[in-house]
């Protein structure tokens, strides 16, 4: 270039930046198949070597007397797209780039809170962008899980999903969303249903992050941690106001669904807000036809129980496959406010609402007794509640202490109840819990040439309080019942520090460390000896625990990448492990145990991974775990009875005890293929083994799922994504079943949950800019199955149509 143009092109670039009076153009960067604008796109102008970026809403304004021959656009989801300016011009401005298959430069928040890429960080991660979100088209974020083909989900009703990490699930997997943990101190140890308060149609990207993750995000990430992002207000980089909305209807036949959805945004310089509201009505689900002879009727919905003209009566339901008394309505409801006064400070006001109908527990429903007979008339969730309103306040001081401040206090207010009553028995059971959580974290973040350093505080309060009363549907009379919480009601106050360090050496060696420290407190008052003569009225327990990482990235030539990580991690009891009194089947009592201790976790990985032919990869992640201080059911005695009558049955009594040790292990394998910028196919696999140690034979542990998977063909071009999919599941035999802990054998066939696999279909095509159709067909060949430990039939052949609407202004 001669010296005249290097002096002119870029003193034309600044002139245009400062005055905003020369003559400007706007490019729009478009994605592909779904027409979604690309935020944070990088344009580079040949000439003049400058990168500068889209906002938000896809575009970048440009002096039209810059000159160059070449443009460049690239991101790292996407195909990096060159335009000559004469192709740019037949464009009209607005270019299309194609979304890769994988990319090794995709960034990860939820490991260290702060945006990591993930390619150098050292544990099995997984992120789902809001695209597949959308593709995959979920009823429930547990079906979103499901159909990753990384994580197993048992349910016990339709409303309701419980995944499951590295062998370990409910309160031993962190649920976490906008940075607010949603775990609190009655999160049970056997199947959690909570997942299906988070909305799909407002979810921006979820997070998984693999093995135990204690040091960033305390007690209760044993197997992982599940991050859900909401969507955020988008600003205006411009002085006029940017608006947008979005709306979805859809409908499902094999469950009658038909869900609707509508977002908004409004966008200024300096403020912004997101409105966005959600409702699905979900009919009784209807399970495969397509059955294996060997299995009988297992499964079959045969009859169920209806109360007519004042007598419960049981009723035929046909051949059986509709499973009758699952259907229920989710409500969800979000608005976020973000005001930006300076580049580096930021508030948002995040306000989140979710409720439902009824929610019938399906699996207690088809429960009988040994003559029979259905045990329960009536048995059901009343509306879950999930309220969150939490303020986020970020800072970019540049000072000596850190680069970066993030500031997050929350508060949340959750109910739940349960309601039962027995075939044939006026008396019905209420039982309601009710939690004021008040939680607050600051993380203070700092980057000192190849060190980047993290560190911060957690305060964490739980109140609960728990109410029972039966009442007599005949009479119209209330009567007192023992809570399943204490009566007297309970806290837990948690309080931690942490620490976490990387460091970079060089472009090929990463190493991770970090400590934490957590303080857990816990009180609980048993008042009334009505039902219960506990020999004691109040339990207290206090736990400190420390944790820790190390782990290493290495990335080798052609293509080689390996990582090691050892972490430990740790759960401390809750409400639920110390002080519930509840039935978990018939026959069957839990009591307190006041002498629970906390969880630990040991564990180590090694992952390896090969990216070939330029647009490959194969990975191949190991893991062992060494668990100690595990909290299993147990047989026990109450007050020197190992039997008691409850609710008018004889029951064993149990009780969560700290079973010595038990270990785990297991491995997960992908495959990616590229074959061109159209079709590629993708393959997931995962294997956990888990036994509890023992002073003879070693003994299953409870909720390990059978080897699991999932095989995708997929084909893209401008306007269309369709896929081909089969997600598969091996056997899980008897013998690899916990009889006494949460793998509910009595929902199994008589030789344990046997294999399956199903064919899946589905595609989307981009009307125009502001039209989106989709259509799927899964399960193809309506086979029936059942996911393991679940009590309730997965759904048959089910076509799925839904029309999508954007409008930007």
């Amino acid at each position: 270039m001669k010296l005249k143009e290097k002096i002119f092109f870029p003193l034309t670039l600044i002139c245009y930046l400062l005055s905003g009076e020369l003559l400007a153009q706007k490019i729009s960067v478009l994605d592909a198949v779904n027409f979604h604008p690309v935020s944070e796109a990088t344009i580079t102008f040949d000439r003049i070597g400058i990168q500068f970026y889209t906002d938000v809403y896809g575009e970048f304004e440009w002096s039209d007397s810059i000159v160059f021959n070449e443009l460049y656009i690239s991101h790292w989801n996407y195909k990096t797209l060159k335009l000559s300016r004469q192709q740019l011009v037949e464009s009209g401005n607005k270019v299309y780039i194609h979304p890769n298959s994988f990319d090794l430069n995709e960034v990860i928040v939820s490991a260290n809170k702060v945006e990591t890429r993930k390619s150098d960080l050292p544990m099995q991660t997984l992120a789902i962008e809001k695209s597949q979100i959308e593709f995959s088209n979920p009823a429930t974020m547990a079906d979103l899980m499901l159909a990753t083909g990384e994580i197993s989900v048992q349910k016990s009703q339709q409303g309701g999903g419980s995944p499951v990490l590295r062998g370990f699930e409910a309160n031993k997997v962190l649920l976490v969303v906008d940075g607010v943990r949603m775990n609190n101190a009655i999160y049970r140890g056997g199947h959690l249903q909570n997942i299906i308060t988070m909305d799909p149609s407002i979810i921006e990207k979820t997070e998984v992050i693999f093995g135990p993750s204690s040091v960033i995000y305390g007690s209760d990430a044993l197997g992982g941690v599940i991050h859900f992002y909401t969507k955020n207000p988008k600003l205006s980089e411009m002085d006029s106001k940017k608006t947008f909305g979005d709306a979805m209807i859809k409908y499902a036949n094999a469950n009658d669904e038909k869900t609707a959805q509508v977002g908004f945004n409004i966008g200024c310089k300096n403020f912004a807000s997101y409105t966005a509201a959600s409702y699905s009505d979900f009919g009784d689900l209807r399970q495969g036809a397509v059955r294996n002879p060997f299995y009988g009727d297992w499964g079959k919905r045969l009859f169920y129980a209806e109360r007519i003209n004042g007598r419960d009566t049981i009723l035929g339901n046909g051949v059986g496959t509709l499973q009758k008394q699952t259907a229920y309505k989710q409500y969800n409801f979000l608005q976020k406010f973000l005001w930006k006064p300076s580049d580096r400070s930021e508030h948002l006001i995040n306000l989140q609402y979710s409720t439902s109908s009824d929610i019938p527990r399906y699996d207690r429903l088809t429960e009988v007794n040994a003559q029979g007979v259905l045990r329960s008339a009536e048995w059901y969730y009343g509306p879950q509640d999930r309220l969150l309103g939490s303020y986020l306040y970020s800072y970019k001081p540049m000072n000596r202490w850190f680069d970066r401040l993030n500031t997050n206090i929350a508060y949340q207010q959750i109910e739940e109840s349960r309601h039962n009553r027995n075939f044939k028995n006026n008396f019905l059971n209420h039982r309601t819990e009710k939690l004021d959580i008040i939680s607050a974290n600051i993380d203070f973040f700092k980057q000192r040439n190849n060190h980047s350093f993290q560190y911060g505080i957690e305060a964490n309060y739980n109140k609960v309080n728990s109410e029972a009363f039966k009442e007599n549907i005949l009479a119209d009379t209330l009567g007192t019942l023992d809570t399943r919480y204490p009566d007297g009601g309970s806290d837990m106050t948690t309080a931690a520090v942490y620490v976490s360090h990387q460091w970079k050496s060089g472009e090929h060696f990463i190493l991770h460390d970090g400590l934490r420290y957590n303080y857990t407190a816990l009180n609980a008052s048993f008042v009334s000896k009505e039902f219960f003569s506990f020999p004691f009225n109040e339990s207290k327990q206090q736990n400190g625990s420390l944790t820790g990482c190390l782990g290493a990235v290495i990335k080798l030539p052609k293509g080689l990448h390996l990582t090691a990580n050892l972490s430990t991690g740790f759960r401390s009891p809750n409400v639920d492990d110390l002080a519930k009194v509840f039935e978990p089947l018939a026959g069957t009592i839990v009591v307190p145990n006041t002498g629970l201790e906390p969880e630990y976790v040991y564990n180590a990985e090694l992952s390896i991974q090969k990216t070939f032919l330029e647009k490959s990869e194969l990975s191949i992640t190991g893991f062992y775990t060494w668990y100690e201080n595990v909290i299993t059911r147990q047989k026990a005695q109450f007050n020197g009875q190992d039997s008691i009558d409850y609710e008018g049955t004889l029951s064993q009594v149990y009780s969560y005890q700290n079973a010595s040790k038990a270990f785990l292990y297991g491995l997960n394998a992908k495959l990616k293929l590229n074959f061109d910028e159209h079709w590629s196919l993708s393959s997931t696999l995962s294997y956990t083994y888990a036994r509890i140690k023992t002073d003879t034979t070693d003994y299953p542990l409870d909720h390990i799922p059978p080897i699991f998977g999932k095989t995708t063909l997929q084909w893209k071009m401008k306007r269309w994504n369709s896929e081909c999919s089969v997600l598969y599941n091996g056997w899980k035999r008897l013998e690899d079943y916990n009889l006494l802990g949460e793998d509910n054998q009595i929902y199994a066939s008589a030789q344990g949950s046997p294999a399956w696999w199903t064919l899946n279909f589905r595609s989307s095509y981009q009307v125009n800019k502001n039209f989106q159709v989709q259509l799927a067909l899964e399960n193809v060949f309506d086979t029936y199955y059942r996911v393991f430990a679940s009590g309730i039939s997965a759904p048959g052949r089910n076509i799925i149509a839904t029309l999508r609407y954007r409008l930007d202004h």
